[in-house]
């Protein structure tokens, strides 16, 4: 390991970690605080989040803990077993398609929202969120039971088997390319064109509505009134483009480095420029985990109060039990 790749690896570790100690207490919060359902927004919005929020702490466990956290500091370990991190290989990939997938589906519930008035009734429910995010998540899940088969010992110890390694007939037999090009299709690529295109479909109907509105509505160019029904689907479609669009910031590296290894072909050859390139995708796309509770702080003057409440609830608790303790 060379100069380059020694520093590099020294800021993974510390990056890795503080991803770890951020992302899990921050998707509990967001959790807990919008299961209450006091934050404002509809039950299948809560749904959608409280689903993200879940799927994102699943990727700060499995695969920064149990992957990255586990590799650079404990890589002799129960969990590096083959069987162990085979497990942890499905349940990784599944949980990072579900905090993908459920992006998604929060977008398309947006969507109906804001430019399908004829669907919303029928489909912007909570009893529609859940049916849907149970589906997805079961067939996400099931989607990735193959990729335990895909895994194979490094070393054998004592006849152990030790770490992970992905089996050669992956990069050449026919069935396990084409699961690997429709796994990739799947997560990032057709999330990235399904999000692109509601989002554009979202603004255009938007900017349309606005200006019926306005001129039904009489408003010059100089006059500014209030128009709740607009105020409302600002905040919605704000809510919608930070999380969306920090999504395909985070990921776009990934996406980047896969369409440059189709073109180039590099692979066990590649030199440190391109091994630190993708580490970097990988490690973004690790820290999309963590970036949606603060959105929600940012956005969600409700959320914010509801973590201000949360934050004072044990200091005025103890607070009381001084007072009544003093007589």
């Amino acid at each position: 390991m060379d100069e380059k790749m020694q520093e590099y690896d020294k800021v993974e570790k510390i990056l890795y970690v503080v991803i770890a100690v951020v992302g899990v207490p921050v998707n509990l919060v967001a959790i807990v605080i919008l299961s209450r359902g006091k934050c404002g927004l509809s039950t299948c919005t809560t749904r959608y989040l409280v689903a993200m929020a879940a799927a994102d702490l699943l990727v700060a466990i499995t695969d920064v803990i149990l992957d990255q956290i586990k590799y650079h500091y404990f890589n002799r370990s129960f969990l590096s077993i083959t069987p162990v991190c085979s497990v942890n290989v499905v349940l990784q990939s599944a949980a990072t398609d579900c905090s993908v997938w459920f992006t998604v589906t929060f977008t398309f519930d947006r969507f109906v929202a804001i430019c399908c008035q004829k669907l919303k009734t029928k489909y912007c429910s909570g009893k529609t969120a859940a049916v849907v995010l149970a589906t997805a998540g079961v067939l996400l899940c099931l989607k990735n039971v193959p990729r335990y088969f895909t895994q194979e010992p490094r070393t054998i110890i004592d006849n152990v088997p030790w770490f992970c390694r992905q089996v050669d007939s992956y990069y050449t037999d026919p069935g396990w390319v084409a699961f690997d090009w429709i796994d990739t299709v799947l997560t990032p690529f057709l999330p990235f064109a399904v999000i692109l295109l509601l989002n554009g479909l979202t603004v255009r109907h938007i900017l349309v509505a606005s200006r019926v509105r306005k001129g039904l509505r009489g408003e010059s160019k100089g006059e500014n009134r209030s128009d709740p029904e607009m105020e409302s689907r600002r905040r919605s479609v704000v809510l919608l483009f930070t999380i969306s669009g920090s999504f395909i910031l985070l990921w776009l590296t990934a996406v980047v480095n896969f369409v440059y290894y189709q073109v180039a072909g590099f692979g066990n050859d590649m030199n440190d420029s391109q091994y630190i390139f993708i580490c970097v995708g990988h490690l973004l796309r690790n820290l999309s985990c963590c970036t949606n509770t603060f959105i929600y702080a940012v956005t969600q003057s409700r959320f914010r109060d509801q973590v201000k409440s949360a934050v004072k609830y044990p200091l005025t608790s103890v607070l009381r039990l001084i007072n009544k303790s003093v007589p």
